[in-house]
């Protein structure tokens, strides 16, 4: 997509592949199309991936992990043909004119498209103030950002779209390694007073630098590394090792019951088509086991083993129909957003009394009467997710105990994107806003403060799932655990 009327300069020293939601060097239709330009140009190829101090919700956790993906791409570019520049903001404000500088040498720009709003948003005032033709490419799932004119109101609906249109896009995947023996001139252009200005990155492997940085939210690195070979790692463990039972198990809060790909995915690391792919061939599939039918059915279409197609209905139609809301909708985290049906229901019960109230702070701090909640909020506050199920039950408890449905979203949006390694994301956001009835249906009895937004409790949540070892991991047995190693720690230090 022509984000600007600049045209292509033909007569500068290369091609500049802007990286900005899709951070990978593989699987990539924009890395594709930035190597296409480049060719047709005979330019060399030029990556600048660039990391702000000031993005949304940023902190020493999400740069971690952002930066060890950085450490990853210059490990995969360092013996190929592209030359990658990869550049860390030390103070806010710093990385301002960069690509500017940049762009007065690149004959052409090519970046990612993104719906995520501030992405999106940098791009729009980037185009408007280059010279240069700037491109947008899309890469964020298997069916494009252009294939719909719409957004779907619910996972069934948007299911049958993808299998009316899904199966022509099926046969354009990204390459897999395009920079495998890949061709360009070697970039001849000299950087030097533009590093001066802007230094690399240093891409030590202990990333003790970023301790330097100041951030507004003060939330450590979670134990999750970051980086397309861990992504690619992770992969292969679940498909190994996790896929068969996937369908049975994914809602019990273990770690092999989940694929634990979903960050990854937001920051860029790898793409739903590598995992489509080796899932597919983990399946023995080929295309003639597409079924015919357009019913929105969740099984039977791809035409494999129930655990893999609940898996892929999970990564294809409940990730894309999130990005699917967020590119048809500018609007999407917006309380208005919900559905009317929603609104009507949780403004009528709005004013209920609530048994309990919690503020942010409270929630923040997991002080509150409920264990289940608590253990999923330290989990969330120190690993930087929650499994599944306990997300859903998570959210449901906030709108129950916050003054306001208003409130509730708010606090959520908050405690996610500031702790969840794949918060900010439209998949995400689909999760947030689940709770109070987006992609969902009026259920009945109604409730006093739900209305007729579907109920869940910790009660009937310990009932359906086998709790035991995740409280003793996570809830007050843990942290008096961790009291006590540190009093035995302090006595040691006497």
């Amino acid at each position: 997509m022509r984000e600007n009327a600049a045209p292509v300069r033909p007569d500068r020293s290369f091609v500049l592949y802007w990286m900005t939601a899709q951070r990978r060097l593989e699987h990539n239709f924009a890395l594709d199309r930035a190597i296409e330009r480049a060719r047709a140009l005979k330019k060399p190829l030029l990556v600048l991936e660039a990391l702000r101090l000031d993005y949304p919700w940023a902190s020493r956790r999400l740069h971690r992990f952002v930066v060890e993906g950085m450490s990853v791409q210059a490990e995969h570019a360092a013996p190929t043909a592209l030359s990658y520049y990869p550049y860390v903001e030390r103070e806010r404000g710093e990385a301002k004119g960069l690509l500017r500088a940049l762009s007065a040498n690149a004959a052409a720009i090519v970046t990612d498209e993104s719906p995520i709003d501030f992405i999106r948003r940098m791009v729009e005032a980037a185009a408007a103030q280059l010279d240069v033709q700037l491109e947008s490419v899309d890469s964020n799932g298997l069916l494009p950002l252009g294939a719909t004119d719409r957004a779907y109101p619910t996972a069934h609906a948007f299911r049958r779209q993808l299998q009316k249109t899904l199966r022509e896009h099926l046969l354009a995947a990204p390459t897999p390694r395009p920079l495998l023996r890949l061709s360009l001139p070697r970039l001849d252009f000299d950087l030097e007073a533009i590093e001066t200005r802007w230094p690399r990155a240093p891409l030590d492997r202990t990333h003790k630098w970023l301790d330097e940085l100041e951030f507004e939210r003060d939330v450590s690195p979670a134990s999750l590394e970051g980086g397309a070979k861990q992504a690619r790692l992770r992969l292969r463990r679940f498909t190994e090792h996790g896929l068969d039972e996937y369908a049975k198990k994914r809602n019990q809060p273990s770690d092999s019951s989940t694929s634990e790909l979903s960050a990854y995915l937001h920051f860029g690391h790898i793409s739903a088509h590598a995992i489509l792919k080796r899932v597919l061939e983990r399946e023995a599939w080929d295309p003639t086991r597409l079924s015919a039918q357009r019913n929105g059915s969740r099984e039977g279409w791809w035409g494999i083993s129930a655990a893999a197609e609940a898996f892929l209905d999970q990564l294809v139609t409940w990730r894309e129909l999130g990005f699917n809301f967020s590119a048809h909708r500018p609007n999407d985290t917006d309380y208005e957003s919900l559905p009317d049906w929603a609104l009507r229901t949780l403004e009528r019960h709005a004013s209920d009394a609530r048994p309990h109230l919690y503020e942010l702070s409270a929630l923040d701090s997991s002080l509150t009467h409920d264990p289940i909640w608590n253990a999923a909020q330290r989990q969330l506050r120190e690993q930087g997710r929650i499994p599944n199920y306990l997300r859903m039950l998570w959210g449901k408890r906030i709108l129950e105990w916050s003054h306001h449905p208003r409130i509730a979203l708010s606090s959520m949006i908050e405690l996610n994107n500031k702790y969840a390694l794949d918060g900010r994301d439209p998949n995400s956001y689909s999760g947030i806003f689940w709770v109070l009835g987006r992609y969902d249906r009026a259920w009945g009895p109604e409730r006093p403060i739900f209305g007729t937004v579907r109920y869940m409790s910790s009660e009937n949540t310990r009932r359906k799932l086998d709790l035991r070892a995740y409280l003793r991991r996570w809830g007050s047995e843990h942290i008096e655990g961790q009291v006590s190693a540190g009093n035995r720690e302090k006595r040691l230090r006497r």
